[in-house]
C-alpha cells in the first residue's frame, strides 16, 4: 500500500513560536514548517523569506507588528522555492533581494516549482488565489551584498557560500548579534529536501564555510533555532550527516549497478532510525534519492520537477 503523496495528508495546524533572539532580531518557527524572520533597522525592517502565499505572510506580519511598526524596506529570499517566495506581495517591500542564480532559477523553473510545491504541501498555501504571480527580485548579486541597518544596529551581510540546497542559496549574517539565517542549507532536526541539490558540494565546502561564522544563533530553514556555538555546530553537522548518509548509501547501490528503488530502500533503512522521526522525512526522501542518483549519472544541473514527474517518482519509490 502506497503512502499518501508527499505532505498532502499533513493537514494539522502547527504551533508557531516567535522568538526575539536579540534586540530587533526575530525568528518565527513552526514545528518543522518553513521558518521566517526579521531584523529591525533604525527606521525599517529587513524581512527574511516570504512564505507560500500573501495570506500566510500576513499571519507572520501580524505577529511581527506586535513588536514593531517599522515598514519593510528589504525582503530577502534565500532561494527560489515556492513556499519561500510566493507570499512576497504582502510585505510591500521597497527591495526584494536574492542571488542572481536564484533569479535565473525563477525564470527557468519558477512556474513548474509553484505547481509542484502546491501539490506536495497544500496546507502551506493558505488562500492560494491571492498569489499575484511569480515573485521577481528587484535587486540581485553574485556573491556578496550588504545592508546597513543604521544607528548602532550593525549591518547584514548576504553571502553565497557555494551550491547546496539549490544553485543559488544565500545566508544572512548579522555580526553584531552573531545571528545566521541559513535558509535550507541547514535544518535543525528536520529532514533535508535535496531534490534540487548539489550533494557533494553541499556536504563539504558549503557547510564548511557556514561553520566558520561561529554563529551564536542559527535559524535554519526548518526546525528550532540553534542557540550557542555548540548547538549551531551540531545543526550543521546533523545536516552533513544526513547528506553523507545519502551519498554513501545511494552511491554504493549505484556503483554496483543496482536500481533506483534499491538505492531508495537502502537509504531509507540507513537513515530511518535516526532521521525518520524528523518532519517531512518520508516526503523528501524519494525526491532526494532521485536527484542524487541523477548526479551520480553525471547530471550536474538538476532536472525540473513537475507535478507529473513528482507523482511518477513517488509511485516508483514510495508506492
Amino acid at each position: 500500500m502506497s503512502k499518501p503523496f508527499a505532505s498532502s495528508a499533513d493537514l494539522g495546524v502547527k504551533t508557531e513560536t516567535l522568538e526575539i533572539l536579540a534586540d530587533g532580531v526575530y525568528a518565527l518557527t513552526a514545528e518543522g514548517d518553513p521558518n521566517v524572520g526579521a531584523f529591525e533597522g533604525e527606521d525599517f525592517i529587513v524581512a527574511i523569506e516570504a512564505r507560500a502565499t500573501p495570506a500566510a505572510a500576513r499571519d507572520w506580519l501580524k505577529k511581527l507588528r506586535e513588536h514593531t511598526q517599522k515598514p519593510v524596506k528589504y525582503l530577502i529570499l534565500t532561494h527560489y522555492h515556492a513556499v519561500r517566495v510566493l507570499g512576497a506581495s504582502a510585505f510591500d517591500a521597497q527591495h526584494i533581494v536574492a542571488s542572481e542564480a536564484t533569479r535565473k532559477l525563477i525564470e527557468e523553473r519558477g512556474l513548474q516549482d509553484w505547481d509542484s510545491e502546491y501539490g506536495r504541501m497544500p496546507r502551506l498555501f493558505k488562500e492560494p488565489e491571492g498569489i499575484p504571480g511569480l515573485t521577481w527580485p528587484t535587486q540581485t548579486f553574485e556573491d556578496h551584498f550588504e545592508i546597513e541597518l543604521g544607528g548602532n544596529r550593525g549591518k547584514l551581510e548576504l553571502q553565497f557560500n557555494g551550491r547546496g540546497h539549490t544553485a543559488g542559496d544565500i545566508v544572512v549574517w548579522h555580526e553584531k548579534t552573531k545571528t545566521l539565517f541559513a535558509g535550507d542549507l541547514v535544518e535543525a532536526e528536520a529532514a533535508l529536501y535535496t531534490g534540487d541539490a548539489f550533494h557533494m558540494e553541499w556536504a563539504s565546502t558549503t557547510l564548511d564555510r557556514l561553520k566558520t561564522y561561529r554563529a551564536e544563533f542559527l535559524v535554519g530553514g526548518r526546525g528550532a533555532v540553534a542557540k550557542g556555538v555548540a548547538a549551531t555546530d551540531a545543526a550543521i553537522e546533523q545536516t552533513r550527516e544526513f547528506l553523507k548518509g545519502m551519498i554513501d548509501n545511494v552511491g554504493a547501490v549505484h556503483r554496483r549497478g543496482g536500481t533506483l528503488k534499491e538505492a531508495f530502500e537502502a537509504t531509507h533503512q540507513a537513515l530511518g532510525p535516526k532521521f525518520g522521526r524528523w518532519p517531512i522525512f518520508e516526503h523528501c526522501l524519494p525526491f532526494d534519492v532521485q536527484r542524487l542518483w541523477d548526479e551520480l549519472d553525471g547530471i550536474d544541473w538538476p532536472r525540473i520537477w513537475t507535478e507529473e514527474r513528482d507523482r511518477e517518482v513517488w509511485a516508483q519509490l514510495q508506492g
